[in-house]
């Protein structure tokens, strides 16, 4: 809880715990809030960073290779809930990958460095 609701006591938010929770449980962490993060899954440490990104309601959202760690069942569960929860806060997201699949799973656009050169592939 205290990881999520950081950036908010940082901004000076008086409901930063409420807030935080309210969070975690949108992304299906309410059990969860006591726990340390070392004690959480891969995926679980995943929804956190998530949550922690979400909670300030930025107006765009950088992921990078967010989901290479996790086992494939993970990774597919993992990308349609990211994808629902960033479309749900009506942001713009940029993910780097180098996995073709993952990308086409989340997004709407992709471009390639070919040559130095960025080329729209969709």
């Amino acid at each position: 809880l205290e990881n999520v609701m950081l950036p908010l006591e940082l901004a000076g938010r008086r409901d930063a715990r409420q807030a935080a929770s309210d969070m975690l449980a949108r992304v299906g962490l309410s059990e969860r809030l006591g726990h340390y993060p070392k004690v959480l899954s891969g995926g679980e440490q995943q929804r956190v960073a998530l949550a922690r990104a979400l909670i300030t309601a930025p107006r765009a959202l950088l992921l990078d290779e967010p989901f290479s760690a996790l086992d494939t069942a993970l990774r597919e569960q993992l990308r349609a809930e990211f994808r629902e929860r960033i479309t749900e806060a009506g942001m713009t997201a940029i993910l780097v990958t180098h996995d073709e699949q993952e990308a086409r799973a989340m997004a709407q656009r992709a471009w390639a460095l070919r040559e130095g050169r960025l080329v729209a592939l969709w």
